[in-house]
């Protein structure tokens, strides 16, 4: 489906909202990672920095990408290191369970209040109360646009550090478009906030929390390999276009790539997926990027250039995901995508408390076959949500928890289970 196209004239920012002052990391006395407040607390009714931009129209000019820290060619983080002291420890109990278990999603931020966004963190903090120690989440993947509508450290405590007050384990990110976006006349660098609170070498107290505990994540990078038993996920930074996603200089097809992006995350993609083949990992990989390749949404449009090229760096190396996970799109959509025999379920969970929610296109009765190779497989432009995937040794189990059924519910609305060692879609 084509990417619709964004506007030609970078807006600026009304000028009551100013930038805020240089503040400096908080070194953390333990040395250990902290995540959720010790004691739940009730949910605000208001912003403390109300959002002050909602005239954001998306921005035409690509950001640079910051090299990850020790410009690896492919920057990783274990799930061990992101725990810290007890690292070892979580990872030899997931190991005896057999499984791990972990949420996804993107688009949390809301411009509009918390309500929303606090309907999806609450929800997914009940995923933690379950009978079977073997089920409970390790760890959040997030899929980016945590902060709207630009990417400024003073949106940071409402629109992430408060919502997630409550959740008891490491939170690692990409970044979505509206955390790189910077207003005309910004002094702060793109992804300024972002990497003050999730690629900081150690974890510290983050001026940008308000006082929660939670401390800043460790990743190397922008985009990075995350690391953990049973399974890989390849997260990648798509930009801050509104339309389409780009993670490469798109070999010249465009001119302003050129000047502004290299060819690191696709060298990063290559060299991450071959790693697969060298050391015989037979767990799930899954790519995650903001933008998605392709979208039903009637908002957002696709990334066909950068569906090119991961599928080029997946054909270099010989190896092909098992799912893709994308967000952007402010709805749910799930896509059986086949390529060389090989099922790959590509889903986009952008429903993470945006709002409003998008509609498609169109009307479909699912499944409904785009072409030889695509079919859209089911949707939800109606509930907030978010991924619940479970993985063994041999199958990779994503779950679709829609908000609205609350916290004693745990029936999700879609499932769909991949046979890791064949690609098979059931």
């Amino acid at each position: 489906m084509p990417a619709t196209k964004h506007p030609s004239k970078s807006p600026k920012k009304p000028a009551a909202s100013k930038p805020p002052a240089k503040l400096q990391l908080s070194v953390n006395p333990s040395g250990q990672p902290i995540f959720g407040q010790p004691t739940p607390s009730p949910d605000p009714i208001g912003f403390k920095n109300p959002v002050t931009d909602q005239k954001y129209q998306g921005l035409n000019t690509l950001g640079s990408v910051p090299q990850p820290r020790g410009e690896a060619v492919e920057p990783v983080l274990t799930l061990a290191q992101a725990y810290g002291p007890q690292g070892a420890t979580k990872i030899q109990a997931i190991q005896r369970s057999g499984q791990i278990v972990f949420h996804s999603v993107g688009d949390t931020g809301s411009a509009k209040g918390p309500t929303t966004q606090s309907l999806v963190a609450d929800k997914m903090v009940t995923d933690f109360t379950e009978a079977n120690p073997a089920d409970i989440p390790s760890f959040l993947f997030h899929l980016g646009d945590l902060v709207y509508y630009f990417g400024e450290a003073n949106y940071y405590y409402d629109q992430f550090y408060e919502p997630y007050r409550d959740y008891p384990a490491p939170i690692f990110a990409i970044p979505g478009n509206h955390d790189g976006v910077v207003y005309s006349g910004d002094p702060k660098p793109t992804l300024d906030a972002f990497l003050r609170n999730f690629c900081t070498a150690s974890a510290a107290q983050s001026p940008d929390s308000g006082g929660l505990l939670r401390t800043t994540m460790i990743q190397p990078g922008v985009y990075f390999t995350l690391e953990a038993p049973f399974v890989r996920i390849l997260g990648l930074y798509s930009n801050v276009l509104e339309d389409p996603g780009v993670i490469s200089a798109q070999s010249g097809q465009s001119g302003q790539n050129n000047k502004v992006l290299d060819n690191r995350q696709i060298a990063f993609l290559t060299a991450a997926l071959k790693r697969v083949k060298t050391d015989n990992f037979t767990g799930a990989v899954i790519i995650a990027t903001h933008h998605p390749p392709f979208t039903g949404g009637a908002v957002h449009g696709g990334s066909p250039l950068m569906l090119a090229d991961i599928d080029s760096a997946c054909q270099a190396a010989g190896v092909w995901p098992h799912a893709v996970f994308s967000g952007h799109s402010h709805n749910y959509q799930r896509f059986t995508r086949t390529v060389n025999n090989l099922q790959i379920p590509f889903l986009v969970a952008g429903c993470g408390g945006h709002s409003p929610l998008s509609n498609m296109r169109g009307t479909y009765r699912t499944p409904y076959k785009i072409d030889n190779t695509l079919t859209l497989e089911d949707y939800d432009t109606t509930d907030y949500g978010y991924l619940r995937v479970v993985i063994d040794a041999q199958t990779m189990r994503i779950e679709f928890h829609p908000q609205s059924g609350g916290g004693t519910t745990k029936t999700p609305n879609d499932v769909v289970t991949i046979t890791l060692a064949s690609h098979a879609v059931s």
